[in-house]
């Protein structure tokens, strides 16, 4: 149970982050028992491609900072407009306004329940 908390935490510690560093309308989804693989899902919209390209650096500051371990680190961020960051129980998603509205993770995992949102409903 404990650890359970701890994951949590982890994970509205990371979406305050982003929020507090100009990400757009983020999210905390907790998607355990709907997934097999993570338990939250932390999702921000970034404005420009060197808004992501920051952002990224900042937060593997800040997971280092906090021992929250990321798989697989990118060592370039690409113009993809999305990038993604496996930290075991958390994934990390940090997406351009386009690829946010396209593919729609909110409503894909629409039973998730919203932790924390940082848009006024």
């Amino acid at each position: 149970m404990a650890d359970t908390a701890n994951r949590r935490k982890k994970a509205l510690s990371i979406g305050r982050f982003l929020e507090e560093h100009k990400g757009i309308d983020t999210k905390v989804l907790d998607v355990n028992g709907q997934s097999s693989w993570t338990d939250y899902f932390v999702i921000t919209t970034v404005g420009s491609n060197a808004h992501l390209q920051g952002l990224v650096r900042q937060l593997y500051e800040f997971l280092s900072e906090n021992e929250i371990e990321i798989r697989r680190k990118h060592r370039q961020v690409e113009d993809t407009g999305w990038i993604i960051l496996d930290c075991n129980e958390i994934v990390v998603h940090l997406m351009d306004a386009e690829r946010r509205e396209f593919y729609d993770l909110e409503n894909l995992w629409f039973q998730a329940k919203s932790l924390y949102s940082s848009k006024s409903s």
